[in-house]
């Protein structure tokens, strides 16, 4: 019998609920947790309805650690899949070595008063899993995540060395509304206005944000984007476990109208994450904003279109240069048919369940903390495959965004 605890129930939680229950033979025991179990109940309804498969359902406060030790003893999981907020993975870390229990998650930790993306708060637990013979993986969603499989996929079948890597995170999806973001308001414009970082001989160079704009063609009929250079946390990762990395950099596509409203937005102060004072109370702009603006996970019955999200690497092999693009593409309303999500969510959550899969199956499990990228790719891609992300691999005549 292997019981996982989910902690988080935003849209994320609902899908990796979801395809959890779909694989009752991996997932035996499934415990969904937030801070408010009437959304736990909520999803559990769904899963019950679309599975047949009955899932529990507990409240607990991520931030608290004692609260978390105690329903991960009474539950006594095989493992936590972490899909709450980024602040609370070092408070679910820390109740993950108190318990005994194995841990994983898709983004990696940033504070609360800083928008910094990077691993070595997750990284400095090394000693601490290792020595309690524990494995945490870090960033099994889609980017960070699948991503990461995709650069560790092409650079052990198609080269002898990676020189240059290009991440694309392309979405056509539209909702219909003026505005609104995709996942967690807070996250996703912290994410966005934070300095852009990218990798370049041996460092990384600090650019504005979204001061790098090029044209990109998405393969399939997904159509034509603008998209912006900007930093992901998979680049401090995937520079350090290939080494032979030149350059390597992210993009995401943005319309003319998510930047315009983004940044009246900013000019008035509306994404700031400095407290302010309001008639007495201390309100931090950004949360109240994410309060205004659509819920993520109400997105799903709206939204039409496709994501196209993957990896252009370019390296050497046999002694001649070659480029490969790995890709994957995402439609919104088969999403939210199967799942009752959009495409944003479904493509984070089942590489969230296909990494806690390669754990209970002890195909990924080692003592210490480690990136995704770090174990062999071969059986998570293939379970991308199975479970409703199909991959293609195309080789590429020419590659330049800087056209």
């Amino acid at each position: 019998m292997t019981k996982v605890v989910i902690i988080g129930a935003g849209g994320v939680g609902n899908v990796v609920a979801q395809k959890c229950a779909q694989q009752k033979n991996v997932f035996t025991e499934i415990v969904l947790a937030s801070r408010t179990e009437a959304k736990c109940k909520a999803i559990a309804d769904s899963v019950k309805e679309k599975t047949g498969v009955t899932i529990s359902t507990a409240q607990v406060d991520a931030d608290n650690v004692p609260e978390l030790v105690a329903l991960l003893k009474k539950e006594q999981p095989f493992m936590v899949i972490n899909v709450a907020l980024p602040y609370q993975d070092l408070t679910i870390m820390d109740a993950c070595l108190e318990a005994g229990v194995h841990y994983m998650d898709t983004a990696n930790y940033e504070p609360l008063d800083t928008a910094k993306f990077e691993y070595k708060w997750q990284w400095a637990y090394q000693d601490k899993f290792k020595k309690a013979g524990l494995t945490a993986l870090l960033g099994s969603g889609f980017d960070p995540g699948a991503t990461n499989m995709f650069t560790a996929y092409v650079a052990k079948h198609y080269f002898d060395e990676i020189h240059y890597l290009d991440i694309i995170d392309v979405n056509g999806g539209d909702h219909g509304y003026p505005f609104a973001t995709n996942f967690n308001p807070e996250i996703n414009i912290r994410e966005v206005t934070a300095e852009c970082r990218h990798f370049e001989d041996g460092e990384f160079v600090t650019t504005p944000a979204m001061s790098k704009k090029a044209k990109f063609t998405c393969p399939d009929g997904v159509g034509d984007f603008d998209i912006y250079r900007m930093y992901h946390e998979e680049l401090e990762s995937l520079s350090v476990h290939f080494p032979t990395l030149k350059r390597a950099q992210f993009w995401m596509s943005f319309s003319d109208n998510y930047l315009k409203h983004l940044e009246v937005l900013g000019n008035v102060g509306m994404t700031g994450i400095e407290p302010i004072e309001y008639e007495g109370q201390q309100i931090v702009p950004i949360q109240l904003l994410a309060k205004l603006l659509p819920d993520p996970s109400s997105l799903g019955p709206r939204t039409k279109g496709k994501t196209c999200i993957g990896t252009v690497v370019r390296g050497i092999k046999d002694g001649k240069e070659k480029i490969v693009y790995c890709y994957q593409i995402c439609d919104h309303e088969a999403c939210y048919k199967e799942v009752a999500s959009q495409a944003i969510s479904y493509t984070t959550g089942v590489p969230a369940m296909i990494g806690a899969k390669m754990m209970v199956e002890k195909n990924w499990l080692e003592p210490g903390v480690f990136n995704i990228e770090q174990f062999d790719p071969d059986l998570f891609m293939a379970d991308m495959n199975e479970c409703g992300l199909p991959w293609k691999v195309i080789e590429l005549d020419q590659f330049d965004l800087d056209k």
